[in-house]
């Protein structure tokens, strides 16, 4: 009897059995996340080469790479006005590896597509913001108004009489120039969407078009040669940007509007992995010559924390879906 009783007692139960297989599996996950990155890691930039989402991506992603020992890859999958790109990496495996580097154009994208291949809230895990820009307003030269309070009354002196042009129909350039017109008490000036930015501003300085939004890159090389005026800037406050251009909130109280860059992953990555890579991408937005150069593309660097940015997407997700059906901006 006594040696059964001892033999009871050295077999182990059921229930330590499991938990020492639960420990043993926790350890095993906590080893591999904090040997994140084991290979490389491929940022999926859903444009062509050269604008500014590929610009600010191979910025993060070269010092990226020296932080985390491993090489980090751009790897450019244009179409669809980047949906072909990001509908690829949502369905990709959710541990780390495959990212996607983003706009605010997702956002503006999904409130007016009708049959989004993706959840841009839930498919997608917020990892870090890159940066976050607001948007130069210029007129063409023969246009007599010179600030955003004589632009506000020149529309609202001869309504129809004017055209504001953008980058295509659902463009970021249409929804920031429809909220002020929104904000404004439904300015009445008419849209003309251009395929691309280059042909908008090139219409512009030709006197087809009166007035356009877009970023500082975008504008700001025409302003300086003299081929169109450069009269306000859609951030609330004076902007690094153009510090001395004035914000349109002087002309329409309460009127911000800026453009974002960021990074996401698949939905279901693992925290640790969105939290190393969100410290890791902080730091370098703390760089002084990264600052520089996002400074250089229109965008000031902004660290914040991925819950942060995930609030930030859904915001813009609801706040253009409203938008679109206030102002009646569809797909084409």
């Amino acid at each position: 009897m006594q040696a059964l009783t001892r033999r009871a007692l050295r077999r182990p139960s059921l229930a330590a059995l499991v938990a020492l297989a639960l420990v043993a599996f926790a350890g095993a996950v906590a080893q591999a996340q904090d040997a994140y990155p084991s290979k490389p890691i491929t940022i999926v930039v859903p444009y062509p080469p050269g604008g500014s989402n590929d610009v600010f991506a191979r910025v993060i992603a070269r010092e990226l790479g020296d932080a985390l020992k491993q090489p980090v890859i751009v790897d450019n999958r244009p179409g669809a006005s980047g949906t072909t790109g990001t509908a690829a990496v949502v369905r990709a495996t959710a541990d780390g590896y495959t990212l996607v580097a983003v706009s605010s154009s997702m956002t503006t994208n999904a409130a007016i597509q009708p049959k989004m291949p993706f959840d841009p809230v839930k498919g997608l895990a917020a990892v870090a913001m890159f940066a976050e820009g607001p948007f130069i307003v210029a007129v063409n030269n023969e246009f007599a108004a010179k600030s955003p309070k004589e632009l506000i009354a020149a529309i609202r002196a001869k309504p129809g009489a004017y055209n504001y042009a953008s980058s295509g129909t659902g463009s970021v350039n249409q929804f920031g120039t429809e909220l002020l017109k929104a904000q404004a008490g439904n300015l009445f000036i008419t849209h003309i969407p251009y395929r691309g930015m280059g042909p908008a501003v090139t219409d512009l300085a030709g006197g087809q078009t009166q007035v356009l939004m877009a970023s500082g890159p975008s504008l700001l090389p025409m302003v300086r040669a003299g081929k169109v005026r450069a009269i306000g800037i859609t951030s609330a406050t004076p902007s690094a940007i153009a510090p001395d251009l004035v914000p349109f909130s002087t002309a329409v109280p309460g009127y911000e509007f800026s453009l974002w860059w960021g990074l996401l992953a698949p939905a279901g990555t693992p925290t640790p992995v969105i939290s190393k890579l969100n410290a890791a991408i902080n730091q370098i937005l703390a760089k002084p010559e990264v600052k520089a150069q996002f400074l250089r593309e229109g965008a000031e660097a902004r660290p914040i924390t991925p819950a942060q940015f995930a609030s930030v997407v859904a915001s813009d997700v609801e706040r253009w879906k409203k938008l679109a059906r206030q102002q009646n901006i569809v797909a084409d």
